[in-house]
């Protein structure tokens, strides 16, 4: 029996009002192998608290100040870790990292939300989400891959609270649910439906009326891995009793 592995992701909605909620005592206290955070809204220098020390720590920050942005702190060093996709235009954002261990790639993702009206649907649905399969693809020819993070689509009707009414809404639209078709198709397995088939868990609520405490939410946000790592996974599950972000973390144990 191999050591088990703890990861965490989590899209903070901004890293220093996070860790002005308690994120610093949820990482203490979960000690995770590793974490990758999103929408970060920041520059590490921004950041003045000491992080613990066992973390190696990798910051992918927009262009744009206190906008999107991606990080991973891992207490494994990788063997390397790469920023974005290796297309400028798409790499502004600060959206991926990719972090190559032994034995497999781990990649975080803050995919693009298509925004209210959709403005920004056929951008992500038809360049962006076509470029991160494609990235995850190449990779895996290598050895097999590990993603996470906030994907911005709840995937089937059971991943939101109110499916009938969010049919054209942001994260609920065909086009994007079919971005997300195309990643399992493509042999990835969303590891939290590996250990729960039934609905009610969620990892995004509105700020608005009260959603949290009713419950009123979306799975947004993801562990994603090859075929090839299945028989290492052991538990994955949302925690979505940590406050601090409009998301939660979601986490996931691999041998």
């Amino acid at each position: 029996m191999g050591k088990q592995l703890k990861f965490i992701s989590w899209n903070v909605n901004g890293v220093r009002a996070a860790l002005k909620k308690g994120l610093m005592d949820f990482l203490v206290k979960e000690s995770p192998d590793v974490i990758c955070f999103q929408e970060v809204k920041a520059l590490p220098e921004q950041v003045s608290e000491d992080w613990p020390s066992e973390y190696n720590q990798y910051w992918y920050s927009a262009e744009k100040r206190g906008y999107s942005g991606t990080a991973v702190f891992s207490k494994l060093e990788p063997v390397s870790v790469t920023y974005g996709m290796g297309v400028e235009e798409h790499d502004r954002e600060g959206r991926v990292i990719t972090a190559e261990f032994e034995d497999y790639f781990l990649v975080t993702v803050y995919t693009p939300n298509s925004k209210r009206e959709l403005e920004r649907l056929t951008y992500r649905t038809q360049t962006w989400e076509v470029l991160f399969l494609n990235h995850l693809k190449t990779l895996e020819k290598t050895k097999p891959v590990i993603f996470c993070g906030d994907l911005n689509v709840a995937h089937k009707e059971i991943d939101l609270a109110n499916p009938k009414t969010n049919v054209r809404n942001a994260g609920f639209t065909i086009e994007e649910r079919q971005c997300f078709d195309r990643l399992i198709e493509n042999g990835f397995i969303d590891t939290f439906r590996e250990f729960e088939k039934g609905g009610g868990h969620y990892s995004w609520w509105s700020y608005r009326s009260g959603a949290r405490d009713r419950n009123i939410g979306w799975r947004l946000d993801y562990w994603c891995l090859s075929k090839a790592l299945r028989p290492r996974l052991k538990k994955a599950w949302i925690m979505s009793e940590v406050m601090g972000s409009d998301h939660c973390p979601v986490a996931m144990l691999i041998e």
